[in-house]
């Protein structure tokens, strides 16, 4: 999962942010303008002129990207979805979604706002050269509109290939599951799509190379590789989401997990507590039995030596809100996007009252996974996408 690295704020409701991976585009995309299709096509300005522009050019670029990913965010949270963030990268854009669709016209529509925001911001950015150039603006800046419109129909157009984990593998997807009543072959198919578009891309772009056609080569190879990855994964996390159909959270949960005082020190905490008993989380609850926080060892051992006697499991310890909760009869795909942040990829489980009763770690999910062999749980749905994906479960044991 892509993770943010700078936090812009929230849009509609959505946390946005920024990977730092995408500086390296923006570098790209005002040298490639300030001294190629700017001079090019307006020639006779002045290098500080075509540089503005340039980086004016590629910052509206960028809101484009955020308003493709915002339409995704937004519909998806309308069909009933939760969204995690959106996060521009060195590859665009990616609204992850604390979930997976319904049904196939639910996908679909999640799918296709993306390209089709796009081709909006197309016409305007149209509309608005037309307008200006009417109005005797400088041809410069016409261009930057133009170059906006032309950039946009193209990434609607990419992103409507119908190969996972672009929209339009996504749409794809619909589609298939809608005809055949089976999301999971469907998903698989467009992962598969996804993969054989990688590679074709990736051949391309050794083609340029080879022929001397540009550098351009090696950046379809770095995208092409990134389909495949990422179309793998997609039909990785499919078969995983199969297995675990049907299985829920009290299944695999440790029940009556060890809990802690959150007064506690360190020091004796490590001494009487971690050394006797093989775990690597430990809810601090209260006299009620209710939640307060979570240690992990992870969390415990990042506090220097000298620091243990005087730190107390609370001072270290995930708060409460950040904690992913569960409920016993919860399908445990349903827990999975959940399974994330400070709690190294740990959820508690918690009755009615909210009293704590059991604990789910990434390893009762890999053990959970091999259920199918032994019995059997209806096929379900799939995966992620490049632009529109679902938080995972986080590795560890």
């Amino acid at each position: 999962m892509i993770r943010e690295s700078i936090r812009l704020g929230r849009i509609f409701g959505v946390r946005v942010g920024l990977n730092l991976s995408v500086l390296v585009i923006l570098g790209i995309l005002v040298v490639g303008l300030a001294t190629g299709r700017f001079p090019t096509v307006y020639p006779g300005r002045s290098t500080v002129a075509y540089v503005l522009a340039a980086l004016a050019a590629s910052l509206l670029f960028f809101v484009s990207l955020l308003a493709h990913e915002i339409a995704h965010a937004v519909v998806a949270q309308r069909n009933g979805i939760a969204v995690e963030g959106i996060t521009l990268w060195l590859f665009g854009g990616v609204a992850q979604l604390k979930g997976e669709p319904a049904s196939p016209g639910a996908d679909f529509r999640i799918a296709v706002v993306g390209p089709l925001a796009s081709l909006a911001v197309a016409i305007v950015s149209g509309l608005t050269a037309a307008i200006l150039d009417v109005a005797g603006v400088s041809d410069l800046v016409v261009g930057v509109f133009a170059y906006l419109a032309v950039v946009n129909v193209m990434l609607a157009a990419f992103n409507l290939i119908p190969a996972a984990p672009l929209d339009g593998g996504r749409v794809l997807r619909a589609g298939l599951w809608a005809w055949r009543g089976d999301r999971v072959r469907a998903a698989v198919t467009a992962a598969r799509a996804g993969r054989i578009f990688g590679y074709l891309l990736v051949a391309l772009g050794f083609l340029q190379v080879v022929v001397g056609a540009g550098l351009g080569g090696l950046w379809l190879v770095l995208i092409g590789l990134f389909l495949v990855n990422a179309a793998t994964a997609e039909e990785q996390q499919t078969r995983v989401a199969e297995a675990l159909q049907g299985i829920r959270v009290r299944d695999v949960m440790t029940a009556s997990p060890v809990a802690a005082d959150p007064e506690e020190s360190l020091d004796r905490f490590i001494s009487e507590t971690a050394w006797t008993h093989r775990h690597s989380s430990y809810p601090l609850v209260g006299p009620d039995g209710r939640l307060l926080g979570l240690a992990t060892l992870n969390r415990i051992r990042a506090v220097p030596a000298n620091r243990r006697q005087a730190t107390t499991l609370k001072d270290i310890a995930c708060a409460p809100d950040d904690v992913p909760l569960a409920r016993p009869d919860e399908a445990l795909i349903e827990l999975l996007p959940r399974m994330r942040g400070c709690s190294d990829g740990r959820a508690v489980v918690v009755d009615d009252d909210r009293r704590v009763v059991g604990i789910v770690s990434p390893s009762d999910i890999s053990r959970a996974v091999q259920l199918p062999d032994m019995q059997g749980f209806d096929p379900y749905q799939g995966p992620r996408g490049a632009d529109v994906t679902s938080a995972n479960v986080g590795r560890g044991s």
